[in-house]
């Protein structure tokens, strides 16, 4: 758990605590992340004992605004992970209030807050806001909106003076539902390269946007921003159209399977290709049973009856999710 009371995926010391008898290993089923990582190709030594060059970086730029599919008029920046770049967008945007479509991924409020702006969240903007922010699909129920819906919204955001954010952290394998290649004045998209490559440690993310906003952003950054290990990693994964397309292929597979595990124990509302949703009001004693298990799953605050699955990485922990599933147990659930 963050120490400013977000809970978050991927936060293996709060499973021990709470699950202290639970049988090791963990499966980590918390987080969004491709279990099945992009392999790593072997780095030279040189990576780790000289500052990363420009030549570097640029390489890492032209692979992503290739990958990405980037238009001339805007630019790229590279940043060690996007929550970085959540953190430096208010002051891109001054203009409030800003409208959070959620819910959703709860430091993009947190960020806007922090900065001294207004913040509203809502399935449905509100109708002042002059900066709005959409993570498309939506962590966790993968709700998507269309790329007309965004560029309306970006047209709306830009009159205002403030800003369209976008974040399409799960959107690489639904790539024709970007809306980077026909990007709007106003509008400003997240990239992460962590998720979707199964490469999380990396820390490596992109901002896409309009000049003068990325220079903004680039000179926040400072300088060698993204180390060099990851510019290296970052641009040959990039430029691998072909893992990325049987990755996608793969993990599409792998949420049909988990959806039919789970339905015999909830609906399952939605999610992407790395995550699913389920909704039961047993979730409580079910996040219980599963932790009790060594089983860890992501639940939320202000959504009791909800649970997100992220997907099993082998047939090992496929197994063991489906026992701890089929297993009887008592009721009795953890305190919130």
């Amino acid at each position: 758990m963050a120490e400013d009371g977000i809970w978050h995926g991927g936060d293996l010391a709060t499973a021990r605590a709470l699950f202290p008898e639970a049988p090791q290993p963990w499966v980590d089923l918390s987080t969004g992340i491709n279990p099945i990582p992009y392999p790593l190709p072997q780095l030279p030594l040189s990576l780790w004992t000289r500052l990363p060059g420009a030549d570097d970086e640029a390489a890492l730029v032209a692979a992503a605004r290739a990958a990405y599919r980037v238009p001339d008029h805007a630019r790229i920046v590279a940043a060690p992970g996007t929550q970085i770049l959540i953190e430096l967008l208010p002051r891109l945007a001054p203009a409030g209030p800003v409208a959070i479509l959620g819910p959703t991924y709860a430091e993009h409020g947190h960020a806007w807050r922090k900065a001294g702006l207004a913040v509203t969240e809502a399935a449905v903007p509100d109708a002042e806001a002059a900066t709005i922010v959409v993570v498309n699909p939506n962590n966790p129920d993968g709700r998507l909106f269309s790329r007309s819906e965004l560029a309306e919204l970006a047209q709306r955001c830009a009159a205002r003076g403030g800003l369209l954010v976008v974040d399409e952290a799960f959107i690489d394998f639904a790539p024709a539902e970007s809306i980077v290649p026909d990007l709007q004045p106003g509008a400003v998209v997240l990239r992460s390269f962590g998720k979707t490559y199964g490469l999380a440690g990396l820390r490596l993310g992109f901002a896409i946007g309009a000049a003068g906003q990325m220079d903004r952003l680039r000179a926040a950054l400072g300088p060698w921003s993204v180390a060099g290990p990851a510019l290296h990693v970052g641009a040959q994964a990039l430029t691998d159209a072909a893992w990325l397309a049987r990755a996608g292929e793969e993990r599409a597979r792998d949420a049909a399977r988990l959806d039919a595990l789970l339905a015999p124990h909830g609906r399952v509302v939605g999610g992407t290709s790395l995550f699913r949703l389920l909704e039961t009001p047993s979730a409580p004693a079910l996040f219980a049973r599963l932790g009790r298990h060594g089983i860890y799953v992501r639940r939320f605050q202000n959504a009791p009856a909800r649970l997100r699955f992220g997907l099993p990485g082998d047939e090992a922990a496929w197994a063991r999710l489906r026992a701890a599933l089929a297993a009887d147990a008592p009721e009795a659930s953890l305190p919130a």
